[in-house]
């Protein structure tokens, strides 16, 4: 499939399709069952030419299950919803049934993981504060078993992408802020809400599927996420990510927009 934008923005990687479907391929690359891992470490190697799957079972974090639609998995969080609010916010510490989870989980779970657990990621003051992220950013049941990740160019005629991620640095971001208003009317046509970097790209981005006016999404200020980009990618690394049908139609855009102007070829030159 060919991407104006991949050109004029001179990406070094290739878009991200996202797809649903209930079978997935014979090559790719996938968590193993019950294993931790980032869910962006799957969507950089599909920018990288590589497939991904993931599925109810190889999410890799409770996290990345709400985050690509398999229903509330903060509840089989180690402790269960109320650890995780404390997880992510000040720790569990102090929090009896916390400190029962974390002496049960020695020995078993990593380190760094039991302290994090114990002393809180600090991505959020107090648990108040997740309790609500966690009721504003809702759950959904996505309608298939498996989530691919594969670069554009490697869809198939019979896979319509859900959504498509674009990973790109500064400049290549404030282009794609721009051509996402480019065409249409009002000035917020894109946001950047508070969430893993998995839930930018998608759940967030999915539920701009019903909108009659999709937003495009920026993600991966998730400093967690960032460092699983940062040894693909180095530190000038942000995402977008939009519903397929606003790709289509922003790159439907680009020939006849400033990407085609001097002042763009005088800033990526």
């Amino acid at each position: 499939m060919k991407c104006n934008m991949s050109e004029y923005l001179n990406l070094k990687t290739e878009p991200v399709a996202t797809i649903w479907k209930d079978e997935a391929p014979e090559e790719k690359i996938q968590f193993q069952k019950g294993k931790r891992g980032c869910i962006i470490s799957l969507m950089t190697a599909a920018a990288k030419g590589k497939t991904a799957v993931v599925d109810s079972e190889t999410f890799g974090c409770p996290g990345g299950g709400v985050g690509l639609g398999f229903g509330n998995q903060y509840e089989n969080f180690p402790g269960g919803t109320d650890c995780f609010a404390r997880f992510l916010s000040n720790g569990n510490k102090g929090y009896p049934k916390g400190e029962a989870v974390a002496e049960q989980m020695k020995g078993k779970a990593p380190e760094h993981f039991i302290h994090e657990f114990l002393h809180g990621e600090r991505y959020a003051k107090n648990p108040e504060i997740v309790e609500d992220f966690i009721d504003e950013l809702g759950f959904m049941d996505i309608p298939a078993k498996y989530t691919i990740f594969k670069p554009l160019s490697k869809t198939e005629e019979d896979e319509k992408p859900v959504s498509i991620t674009i990973l790109c640095n500064a400049n290549q971001l404030s282009a794609l802020i721009v051509l996402c208003n480019y065409f249409r009317k009002g000035i917020n046509n894109v946001e950047a809400p508070f969430g893993a970097g998995c839930q930018s790209a998608g759940i967030l981005t999915y539920q701009q599927l019903n909108t009659e006016n999709p937003k495009g999404v920026i993600s991966l200020m998730d400093i967690t996420a960032r460092n699983a980009a940062k040894n693909s990618f180095g530190d000038n690394i942000m995402s977008f990510s939009m519903t397929y049908d606003l790709f289509k139609k922003m790159d439907a855009e680009v020939t006849e927009s400033f990407l085609s102007t001097e002042n763009w070829e005088n800033l990526i030159n």
